[in-house]
């Protein structure tokens, strides 16, 4: 493991208001250290923070104090149009629900970020392709995401989330909605790209079996991240 963390969060603390006004302290203090390549699950609790946790790592929001460091660059003082390079450039986002685009195909979904990023050419369309192949369903290119199945839709949000090819791959409960068999398929696919691509990922699950398949696991309670008992390796 390398000996500088590749990500590295500090004392992170984040509070909301309720609807009656009250403070609702979400996080109190969690820290981090993760290397490069390295693959951590994320387990607590409904409401413990795990996807709060989540969103301030990949620039979605901000903390109220404390520091959050990718590649040595402090990306919790970013402002909203670096933010968005930074994920863009970054972060691949996967979630429970895949907030695939209904009206588009899977590859005009895959080709979306591309667009975002580099503007309507053709070798994107090719790069797209490839993706979709990678993630076993080139063969569902032109089919909309409702006429795929779960396990087909999150394989799609995962080709979307490599399409600039991101450094940190981000998943929030990702298995949540898929059958067992279907949530081992989607984890193997998640191990295989974290290797392939030299990915640093790190799950959000409820899943004690996906979790265990991580390099390591922390248990958020409290607000504060505690190292979990040592899983197997990855695959």
């Amino acid at each position: 493991m390398a000996s500088t963390a590749f990500i590295k969060v500090s004392d992170l603390h984040k509070s909301y208001r309720d609807g009656e006004g009250n403070i609702l302290q979400i996080l109190r203090g969690a820290s981090l250290s993760v290397a490069k390549g390295d693959t951590v699950a994320i387990t607590g609790a409904s409401g413990a923070g795990k996807s709060t946790f989540l969103y301030l790592l990949g620039s979605l929001d901000r903390p109220d104090r404390g520091t959050i460091r990718i590649e040595g660059a402090e990306i919790s003082t970013l402002n909203g149009e670096q933010s968005a390079r930074f994920r863009n450039d970054t972060i691949g986002f996967v979630f429970q629900f895949q907030h695939l685009l209904n009206d588009f195909t899977a590859l005009e979904n895959v080709m979306m970020p591309m667009w975002i990023r580099a503007g309507r050419t053709l070798p994107l369309q090719r790069e797209a392709t490839a993706l979709l192949d990678e993630v076993g369903i080139a063969d569902r290119a032109t089919h909309k995401p409702a006429q795929l199945s779960g396990g087909e839709q999150q394989r799609l949000a995962l080709a979307r989330a490599l399409a600039n090819g991101p450094t940190v791959l981000l998943a929030d409960e990702p298995t949540g909605n898929l059958d067992e068999d279907t949530s081992a398929t989607v984890c193997d696919l998640m191990l295989r790209l974290n290797r392939e691509h030299r990915l640093t990922l790190i799950l959000v699950t409820h899943n004690l079996h996906i979790a265990g398949r991580m390099n390591r696991r922390y248990v958020l309670e409290h607000g504060l991240l505690n190292p979990a008992h040592s899983s197997g390796p990855n695959g």
